[in-house]
């Protein structure tokens, strides 16, 4: 389904090389090297289920259209380059699909940035569209890179006048993170109704990433809860 995914020998090449990659900033892949996202996406690419609904989708909606062949839809709150009006929405309250829509719901490094008294409706929205026995994936990295990362692309930004820091184009709330510690997240999938909620770390980026899985219930199971 992916449109592009990693082989072995170039896992093994961004495991070398994940210090490099990691200071260095960049946000395509350059000298045969996976920039961060590309992992990101990659990891997430081989649990999604199906037809998938990524929200937060960023510059390009890139998940959807070059890691699922456009199988999904991508949602924003903010017009960054690349997306059309179909790709904005005023929030993720209340989802513009109908009841059991998707097979998969991702949040891809941004659930932080869901404003913390949104944050558990945000997620029983994604539990209302998705379909029965399906998932939902949500990726944080480890805290302490988290924020390691956003000051130095701040300071990179202020230094050499880019605007590689996404968040940085929009602001940031007064509700939102820089991260969110796995207990958090867990419980959350817990309040919005998603079962059998696991975690999987990302080895190429040294178990620095990760991501959570959750699972809404089949009729049976909802009803033995």
């Amino acid at each position: 389904m992916a449109a592009r995914r990693r082989s072995q020998k170039q896992k093994l090449v961004d495991f070398i090389t994940f210090p490099v990659r990691a200071l260095t900033l960049f946000h395509e892949d350059r000298y045969g090297l996976s920039c961060l996202a590309t992992e990101r996406f990659d990891y997430v690419a081989r649990r999604v289920q199906g037809y998938c609904l990524d929200i937060g989708c960023g510059p390009g909606n890139r998940f959807v259209r070059d890691f699922l062949d456009g199988n999904g839809v991508g949602l924003d709150v903010y017009p960054y380059e690349g997306l059309t009006d179909s790709n904005i929405v005023p929030d993720f309250l209340s989802l513009p699909f109908p009841d059991a829509t998707f097979d998969t719901v991702t949040f891809i490094a941004n659930l932080n940035h869901a404003p913390r008294s949104q944050r558990d409706a945000e997620l029983q929205e994604a539990f209302r569209v998705l379909k029965l026995g399906e998932n939902i994936i949500i990726t944080m990295s480890n805290f302490l890179a988290e924020i390691l990362v956003h000051k130095l692309v701040a300071l990179y930004d202020r230094v050499f006048v880019t605007a590689l820091d996404i968040d940085g184009q929009r602001g940031m709330n007064v509700e939102e993170d820089y991260y969110l510690r796995p207990r958090e997240i867990r419980q959350r999938l817990r309040r919005a109704g998603f079962i059998k909620i696991s975690r999987e770390f990302f080895l190429t980026q040294w178990c620095l990433n990760s991501l959570f899985i959750g699972w809404k219930p089949h009729q049976s199971e909802s009803r033995a809860l």
